[in-house]
């Protein structure tokens, strides 16, 4: 499987670039092009919500902040699948549903299924990533390889 498959449409839209973009570097490890994406003042919540990643559920804001959930929640994983399966975009903003697979050390495997919603800015930087998935859910999807 490739790093990225996706099956939503193709139509050119910034928030749709700008979502495919945040995959390629995340599949790349390219932690300081994936934070470079966002606007100065822009919000990561991954999971929506109180989360292991986010205790307070305010959403991790700014480039320093985005870059410590990179350190917290990227880093260590091995490598990172992404399997888009539709893409609705209107607006400012791009709704992504697909399945994120999450290959960790050790030989452990995670497969978290959701929808990712990305809203951008005229400059076409992210101002919201908002991943709407369910921790129980994914945990239930892990196994060895």
């Amino acid at each position: 499987m490739t790093a990225i498959t996706w099956r939503g449409p193709d139509t050119t839209h910034p928030a749709r670039t700008a979502s495919r973009r945040s995959m390629d570097a995340v599949c790349r490890g390219a932690k300081d092009e994936w934070v470079a994406l966002f606007a100065a003042d822009g919000v990561v919540e991954d999971p929506v919500g109180v989360s292991m990643f986010d205790p307070t559920g305010d959403g991790h804001r700014g480039r320093a902040a985005i870059a410590a959930f990179w350190d917290l929640a990227i880093a260590d994983v091995e490598r990172f699948e992404f399997a888009v399966r539709d893409s609705f975009a209107a607006g400012h903003e791009v709704a992504n549903v697909g399945t994120i697979s999450a290959f960790l050390p050790g030989g452990a495997r995670v497969d978290t299924e959701g929808v990712f919603v990305y809203r951008v800015d005229a400059d076409g930087l992210i101002v919201s990533m908002r991943a709407f998935w369910e921790t129980d859910r994914a945990m239930a999807t892990l196994r060895q390889e």
